[in-house]
């Protein structure tokens, strides 16, 4: 019994990580997309260096999961899916990086409490702890280039699309942690949207 318990486990820790990998794909692919709509030099350098910090992300997820002696699980309806269900398929760059923030802003929050959930694995921790500094940046870089849209567009019509974005996403999460409560991973005890 304990041996099948263990088994079960391991299967949910890959299932997870799987996800987070298929999460760091679809931002990388989604930024690679950004990146040919856009001629802004300085918005390209950004996007250049995130979209290699995401692949990056993949690869350590890919890395962690065969450690624990497994291939990644192919993921149909992932986060990203999830979210494009709710909101659609934002149709300017400045539609695309604030969804992109509000989506980075769930990442931190997420892989902050999986890194604190008690008897987590010291090298998944790792991981998490990589890819969290890494969020700062992302989030940061993003809010650079939203304040200076605000100039532009009106703080009040950014302020609005957030909000609109992380009320969506908030859905979309929710969703996401129900399968996860099927599976017995449970990293926060609602879908309450982090912090701005």
């Amino acid at each position: 019994m304990r041996q099948r318990e263990r088994m079960t486990q391991a299967s949910a820790q890959v299932w997870l990580l799987s996800y987070y990998r298929a999460a760091e794909l679809r931002g990388a692919d989604l930024l690679g997309r950004l990146l040919r709509k856009t001629d802004d030099p300085h918005l390209h350098i950004n996007l250049t260096r995130h979209f290699a910090d995401e692949a990056r992300h993949a690869w350590l997820w890919t890395r962690r999961i065969q450690e624990l002696g497994a291939a990644p699980l192919p993921v149909v309806d992932g986060y990203q899916r999830r979210l494009r269900q709710y909101v659609g398929l934002p149709s300017s760059v400045l539609e695309l990086l604030a969804l992109t923030h509000v989506a980075e802003e769930r990442v931190q929050q997420r892989y902050r409490e999986h890194a604190a959930r008690p008897g987590e694995d010291p090298r998944t921790v790792a991981v998490l702890q990589i890819i969290t500094a890494d969020e700062e940046w992302h989030l940061a870089w993003i809010e650079t280039w939203l304040a200076g849209q605000a100039r532009e567009y009106g703080s009040g019509q950014i302020v609005a699309l957030l909000d609109r974005y992380r009320a969506l996403e908030a859905k979309a999460y929710a969703e996401l942690a129900s399968e996860e409560e099927r599976f017995g991973i449970t990293l926060r005890s609602s879908s309450e949207r982090p912090r701005p």
